[in-house]
């Protein structure tokens, strides 16, 4: 599992120009699944998005978490994160999950986040979504 995070002051995703999840202080995950990864993995990796600590404390220092600060996470399905782009000039998605078990993996992680975290939004896997954020710092990580 692939995740962009990036810290936002707001953040939605639409389909079909309808606002489908939105919050606003929080991170917004882009979540790339790849073919070996389990629910174990999409617990852990929740786990990690909740106490990753992206958020400035008293002193200005990235000491807090999505938990501490009590935001919103908005997890997006992107499969081209996982893509290999080492070699050649076309990318190759020989490592993503088969789009069913993709699905699956990525609505157990949304249903573990919204059992232990308040505001959760996701978008649609498999839609064609219109992500829309402003980048707070901009703060950017990627988890792997």
């Amino acid at each position: 599992m692939i995740t962009l995070l990036q810290r936002v002051s707001a953040a939605r995703v639409e389909v079909d120009g309808i606002t489908i999840g939105s919050i606003e202080q929080g991170i917004l995950a882009l979540v790339g699944i790849q073919a070996d990864d389990d629910l174990a993995t999409a617990q852990q990796f929740v786990d990690r998005l909740l106490n990753y600590r992206v958020f400035a404390d008293a002193d200005g220092k990235m000491n807090r978490s999505l938990v501490d600060i009590d935001g919103g996470l908005l997890l997006v399905p992107q499969f081209t994160l996982v893509a290999n782009t080492k070699k050649g000039r076309r990318p190759s998605f020989t490592s993503a999950a088969h789009p069913q078990h993709g699905s699956d993996i990525f609505a157990a992680m949304v249903a573990h986040a919204g059992s232990i975290h308040g505001c959760v939004a996701c978008g649609q896997f498999g839609a064609d979504m219109q992500v829309r954020l402003i980048n707070d710092g901009p703060v950017t990580f990627i988890l792997d």
